[in-house]
């Protein structure tokens, strides 16, 4: 192994993230749906060859095409900003201005390390300045930028600065509390462990708006 090759293995091992922003190529969306299923398909079908697979059985006949649609349709179609939620806001009418939280979204993401899932529960709460927006539509921020080969840190980052860009306000925040099986099957293979990350903005930098946050979700965790 090459000292690049150890190098990035050890980043990938220790779970680091290098970049606030999902590493994507200029020409990324060049491509359309069908044609990157094509080729991911006959990737798929050169590893399990490699792995010595017989791609000829009935069982197997079918998961080279039934991944490359997964990648594309499904767990990573949050790379593609056509798909980003539309998050419309509306005027805070009823002068509701003390915190909303929306506690206990499910996550389902990728280790972009070893492209193992990532499974766990955000929590995401903003004090309105004048605009609100609706509570499915904080779920469908997480499920978005969750759907790509992910570092947990940058997960929490990206939830929030939408939520900032959406609702106008730096009073935002998000706390995610999830498992990585590249951590829990393969390497240390530690199943009870999990991991927890948090994003504060505006308001929520001051100690007491954190805890009555914290206090919310029921997660006792100094940050």
């Amino acid at each position: 192994m090459c000292k690049s090759d150890a190098f990035h293995d050890e980043i990938g091992d220790d779970h680091i993230s290098t970049n606030d922003h999902t590493p994507l190529r200029a020409d990324a969306f060049n491509m359309a749906d069908d044609e990157k299923i094509a080729l991911i398909k006959k990737d798929v079908e050169s590893i399990l060859t490699t792995l010595g697979m017989d791609l000829t059985d009935d069982s197997l006949k079918g998961t080279p095409n039934r991944v490359a649609k997964m990648f594309v349709k499904e767990i990573f179609g949050g790379l593609n900003p056509a798909k980003k939620p539309s998050a419309s806001t509306f005027d805070n009418k009823y002068k509701y201005n003390e915190m909303l939280v929306e506690k206990n979204i499910v996550v389902y993401s990728t280790c972009e390390h070893h492209l193992l899932p990532i499974v766990g529960r955000a929590h995401v709460a903003y004090i309105s300045n004048g605009k609100v927006v609706g509570l499915s539509k904080m779920n469908r921020i997480v499920d978005f930028y969750a759907k790509r080969p992910q570092v947990q840190e940058r997960l929490t980052i990206q939830i929030v600065e939408e939520l900032k860009r959406v609702l106008g306000t730096e009073d935002v925040a998000c706390v995610i509390d999830a498992k990585h099986l590249c951590v829990n099957s393969r390497g240390i293979r530690d199943i009870e462990s999990s991991t927890v990350t948090a994003e504060f903005g505006g308001a929520f930098k001051n100690e007491i708006t954190r805890r009555e946050f914290l206090d919310y979700i029921k997660l006792d965790t100094q940050f």
